[in-house]
């Protein structure tokens, strides 16, 4: 068989997926994170008595903590399932890829397994983002934009 016939049976096998359902998906869901942010940081900054900037801290520390809870019981996952994109920009995501990292390498200990495996998905994401940030900031102090 050739390429090209079996590339035709592959596309007609393939499942089909609705971009603009799959966008209205992730806008919803990537709402929803926005909107459980926003919560916690009205509430922090109500209970705490502080403002914006000091109540930032611990509503980002909660959802991170409450992605790696829903990750470790696997919900997360699901959720992602339906989600796509809104669920991977947001912090989430980055909680999400270290928490399953951390995870999927537990069995081979503390120091070899996890110390070693955690930034295996968000090293990268890491490191993009200092570079891109480096680059940027160079063209915009280059150019003085």
């Amino acid at each position: 068989m050739d390429e090209t016939k079996y590339n035709k049976i592959a596309d007609s096998c393939k499942p089909k997926s609705s971009i603009v359902k799959n966008c209205i998906n992730a806008f919803v869901f990537g709402g929803v994170i926005a909107v459980i942010g926003q919560f916690l940081l009205e509430f922090y900054m109500e209970l705490l008595n502080v403002g914006q900037e000091k109540a930032s801290a611990p509503m980002i520390i909660t959802i991170v903590f409450i992605t790696c809870l829903l990750t470790g019981f696997g919900v997360f996952d699901k959720i992602a399932k339906h989600a796509g994109a809104g669920t991977f920009i947001p912090i989430t995501g980055f909680a999400n890829a270290m928490s399953s990292a951390a995870l999927e390498s537990k069995s081979e200990g503390l120091i070899q397994g996890i110390g070693s495996n955690i930034f295996k998905y968000g090293g990268s994401v890491i490191t993009y983002g200092i570079v891109s940030s480096f680059i940027f900031g160079v063209i915009r102090y280059v150019f003085k934009i």
